[in-house]
């Protein structure tokens, strides 16, 4: 475990780049199945078919599956503006605060257990964070350019080399994703980087310019103004996906199953296959 603390991600000998190569554009027809109306800032699903649906005041609202509401969080003057929600543990809801470099823990109700203050870690600024599979949490700290990882009181369990040094450009992901016995980063101008839980660089994909990415059954996916995206680093393949709904009036689209959900400046559209 020492040896793994030291050598974190430091095994991308291991690793290995590939091109993908876009197969033929394929159009799909999503079914209307439900639209909320109103004006927000975000909006993030979990894998238990929660929605939560953040409001331009910083408010928190938790729908269940039927989309009816679940629980909401209120608590908005504390840490000023929300810069990222994580889901991925239903029992253990994550908010950033990049402002104050500061990780709420919420509960399913949304109600605080914990806060972790990243500056006591010597993490003074962060750009992604995400929940681990094993109840930690996995922080990019942008000033030593170093993927940390840390417990419940914000002690660092692990920690990779200077990514500068391992691959001899600045890498500044804006998305970590803890997903199927696997880490994803991504940095919308150098790409994904895939790692396994032992430090070792399975894949580098060049792709580049994707917004709102995601990780669904190690399906890589995301969109720009025009497309949706999907790619199966194993299948080598890149899939262009035009819907029937209008992609460049979308601040945000996701996948969750059969179903897509699309954030406008109207509310949030969910459309099934």
């Amino acid at each position: 475990m020492e040896r793994l603390k030291n050598i974190l991600l430091l095994l991308v000998a291991s690793g290995f780049a590939i091109a993908t190569h876009a197969t033929p554009d394929t159009t799909i027809v999503l079914t209307l199945q439900k639209t909320i109306p109103g004006s927000f800032a975000d909006f993030y699903t979990d894998g238990l078919n929660n929605t939560y649906l953040l409001t331009l005041s910083n408010q928190i609202k938790k729908l269940d599956g039927s989309y009816d509401s679940a629980a909401v969080y209120n608590d908005v003057r504390r840490y000023g503006d929300i810069s990222w929600f994580d889901g991925t543990n239903p029992l253990k809801e994550l908010v950033y605060y990049k402002d104050f470099t500061t990780i709420l823990v919420l509960d399913r109700f949304l109600n605080p257990r914990n806060t972790i203050d990243l500056r006591n870690a010597g993490i003074l600024q962060a750009k992604a964070i995400a929940a681990s599979y094993d109840n930690n949490y996995w922080v990019f700290d942008e000033l030593d350019n170093k993927l940390k990882k840390l417990d419940d009181n914000g002690n660092l369990l692990l920690q990779s080399a200077d990514f500068r040094v391992l691959f001899g450009e600045g890498y500044n992901p804006t998305r970590i994703i803890d997903n199927g016995g696997l880490l994803y980063l991504y940095d919308e101008k150098n790409g994904w980087l895939i790692f396994d839980y032992y430090g070792g660089l399975k894949q580098k994909l060049p792709i580049t310019g994707w917004k709102n990415v995601q990780v669904e059954n190690k399906s890589l996916m995301g969109h720009d103004e025009n497309y949706l995206y999907i790619t199966n680093p194993t299948a080598i393949s890149l899939q262009k996906i035009k819907p029937n709904f209008n992609v460049a009036a979308a601040l945000k689209v996701q996948k969750r199953g059969n179903n897509f959900f699309v954030l406008t400046k109207e509310g949030l559209t969910i459309y099934s296959l």
